[in-house]
């Protein structure tokens, strides 16, 4: 007795019509969400210098900020350190010099309004020409 068909085993099959469907649709999703913004470098070209001496005296205004708060304009302190105080501050160590470049010294704990505050007094002394000064890392 033989009680077993002989069924054909059909191999099992995957439709990929859905599958197709459903990627088709994920595609125009992205396509359609998809910002396509065009980002631009800025392209500098460094001016170049000679590294000759410098007659007379510099004509730069060292100004420097404490971790504390306390402003210095060529190593006076100040007494106040609002605006005006130091635009004051600055007219008087220009003296007769014209367009000083002025060097802000801050300590990397100084708040950021400190260093705001000498960059609105040196606009407000009409001074145009503001630098920072930064230290080199440590070698390892």
């Amino acid at each position: 007795m033989n009680f077993r068909r002989d069924h054909g085993f059909d191999e099992p099959e995957i439709n990929l019509i859905p599958f197709i469907d459903v990627l088709l649709v994920i595609i125009i999703f992205l396509m359609l969400t998809t910002t396509y913004a065009k980002f631009s470098g800025l392209e500098i070209n460094l001016p170049t210098a000679n590294a000759d001496r410098q007659d007379g005296p510099p004509n730069e205004i060292d100004v420097a900020v404490t971790a504390a708060g306390q402003v210095m304009v060529d190593k006076m302190p100040l007494g106040a350190t609002d605006v005006r105080s130091i635009s004051e501050a600055l007219r008087r160590a220009a003296g007769d010099r014209l367009d000083p470049l002025i060097v802000i010294n801050a300590d990397a704990k100084a708040t950021h309004q400190s260093v705001v505050d000498i960059m609105q007094a040196a606009q407000a002394a009409g001074y145009a020409h503001i630098s920072f000064a930064t230290q080199s890392p440590p070698p390892q």
